[in-house]
């Protein structure tokens, strides 16, 4: 095969095959870091165009297509990747670090990919890689979450291929490009893309296994599946209408079970399926402006939710816990993680001169300015409810609240470098956001800090807070508790796997029944045949076991013929 360029995604995938030679600790932690650094420079240097196409199987693959698109979101997903790795340095497993790179490595992969086969190859790639981030916690809890993570993501990637091949027959081509609804094969592609994206009542797959992971897994975690998907909406379905009122159903929905959630990681799990709202809304629209603040707020948006997952997580590293209610008072002892967070906490909550800001007033204008009103108001509700259950609650029951009594060391150096640098993007980005709207698909023309912008967000942010300080005092804000809250999820969880119970036993006890009944008419006539034979007839020796073989040869034809139909 010739090579026109080397793509990045290969670049993580040798290096995870490499990384098992090379011996535990410094050396396998700087290569960690290394690749993303590599693959960053691959993906900068790259002219817009086609490189890497392939004939496979009378099919020609496009394994780089390169466009302004593609690549903000190939180098977000490169500095995700170091990001990441430095904050888990401390992890000694050859499990994660493999499967970081090569989940890295199959994102990437995916969006550089111009035809619909490399993105389902890719497509599934994260898949597989990424569970393991979730059993490398080595309990039955995380073993069981991992499989449904698993069965749920596979199943997208099935849905996905179903609808390539429908493309292909209907079209005779499998070019990723813009799609229109109204095909069997264009729906299924878009369910696939919706699973992954987290679409409502698709999306608890996101809030059970997040958590489950591992300390950096859950970070690593949250910069690639879904916005990947979000990629692949922006590249496929943008415009589609439909969208805008999906994404304004995610953005509200999760701000009422994160408000009542104790686990803060299934706090920020929520959140994220909030902040995924937005950039749908923003792909739905379909203009220049909200695909430019799709792009910006998903860049924006990997950096604060990873910072704040991190400073969970360096928690959870050093006490064991990340619930609410068993957390408090750690301002004391880990001050550096304490600002980090915050720095997260306003950056997702949107405050001027942090990252969220100059990129969700983006997607905000591009509503209005579209006259989708009832969604602009739902986007403003969303936006005071994620100030309250990330930019308050988790900062202010980790670290201030009740004084748990916890003394914990601070996070671990390479943890606060990671927080540290990720903390400055997001400042750096609010504060200078020409850099970051320079590398977005269309050319911008918007100016996020004028006085209407900026006091109209104060206004709801100050309002937000209030309304905050009036619940907390009066207590009606849902107390810190130990509580399991029931989602959707509850459906293919508890319910279906005790529905189908209940059918086996039925089935089961149907066919005893029957077998019963059956048996008992097949010893009345080998009894009448014993009688006509005598005590010495061969018949009557035989019957009985010939008779099992039967029934046991109709009970297999018919569960053949069940499992065919």
């Amino acid at each position: 095969m010739l090579i026109d360029q080397f793509p990045p995604a290969f670049t993580f995938i040798l290096a995870a095959i490499v990384l098992l030679a090379v011996p535990q600790g410094r050396a396998r932690g700087a290569l960690s870091l290394i690749v993303p650094i590599v693959a960053a420079l691959q993906v900068w240097n790259y002219d817009t165009g086609i490189y890497n196409q392939v004939e496979f199987f009378g099919f020609t693959l496009e394994l780089m297509r390169v466009d302004k698109l593609s690549t903000i979101f190939g180098l977000i997903f490169c500095l995700a990747a170091f990001l990441g790795n430095l904050f888990a340095w401390h992890v000694r497993d050859s499990v994660q670090q493999v499967a970081a790179l090569l989940y890295a490595g199959a994102a990437i992969g995916a969006v550089f990919a111009g035809d619909l086969i490399t993105l389902f190859i890719y497509w599934e790639g994260t898949a597989i890689a990424s569970v393991f981030l979730i059993w490398a916690r080595r309990t039955e809890g995380a073993y069981h979450t991992g499989l449904r993570y698993l069965l749920i993501q596979i199943g997208s990637g099935v849905i996905l291929l179903a609808g390539v091949v429908l493309c292909y027959r209907e079209t005779g081509s499998i070019t990723f490009t813009k799609m229109t609804l109204g095909t069997l094969a264009t729906w299924l592609i878009f369910i696939a893309f919706g699973i992954k994206c987290a679409f409502p009542l698709l999306h608890n797959w996101l809030q059970d296994s997040y958590p489950a992971a591992t300390v950096t897994g859950t970070v690593i975690l949250s910069a690639f599946t879904t916005k990947l998907a979000v990629y692949a909406l922006a590249r496929g379905f943008p415009g589609t209408e439909l969208l805008i009122y999906i994404g304004a159903v995610m953005t509200v929905f999760p701000v009422f079970f994160a408000e009542i959630e104790n686990d803060l990681r299934r706090v920020l799990a929520y959140s994220l399926n909030n902040q995924l709202g937005f950039m749908v809304v923003g792909v739905g629209i379909g203009t220049e402006m909200s695909l430019n603040g799709t792009a910006s707020h998903a860049f924006a948006h990997i950096l604060y939710k990873a910072l704040l997952f991190m400073s969970v997580g360096a928690v959870l590293f050093r006490t064991g816990t990340s619930k609410a209610s068993e957390l408090g008072g750690l301002y004391r002892t880990m001050p550096l993680t304490t600002v980090f967070c915050l720095v997260g906490a306003a950056s997702i909550s949107a405050f001027p001169l942090f990252s969220g800001f100059v990129t969700k007033s983006l997607i905000l204008d591009a509503t209005a300015s579209n006259h989708y009103t009832l969604v602009w108001i739902m986007l403003l509700f969303a936006s005071a409810g994620v100030l309250s259950h990330s930019g308050i609650k988790i900062p202010f029951f980790t670290f201030f609240a009740h004084d748990s009594g916890m003394r914990p060391k601070e996070a671990p150096f390479h943890m606060l470098l990671a927080m540290g640098i990720t903390a400055f993007l997001c400042i750096f980005i609010g504060v200078y956001p020409d850099p970051l709207y320079a590398l977005l698909p269309y050319e911008v023309e918007f100016h996020p800090y004028t006085v209407g912008h900026v006091i109209g967000q104060l206004q709801l942010l100050l309002f937000a807070l209030l309304a905050f300080g009036v619940l907390m005092r009066t207590g009606i804000h849902p107390p810190e508790i130990r509580a399991i809250n029931l989602d959707s999820d509850w459906v293919y969880r508890r319910m279906l796997p005790k529905f189908i119970g209940s059918i086996a036993f039925a089935v089961t006890a149907f066919w005893a029944l029957q077998t019963k009944f059956w048996m008992h008419r097949v010893d009345g006539v080998i009894a009448r045949l014993y009688k006509s034979h005598g005590p010495e007839g061969r018949i009557a020796q035989v019957w009985p076991t010939g008779s099992m073989v039967l029934w046991i040869a109709i009970l297999l034809g018919a569960t053949l013929l069940v499992n065919f139909v």
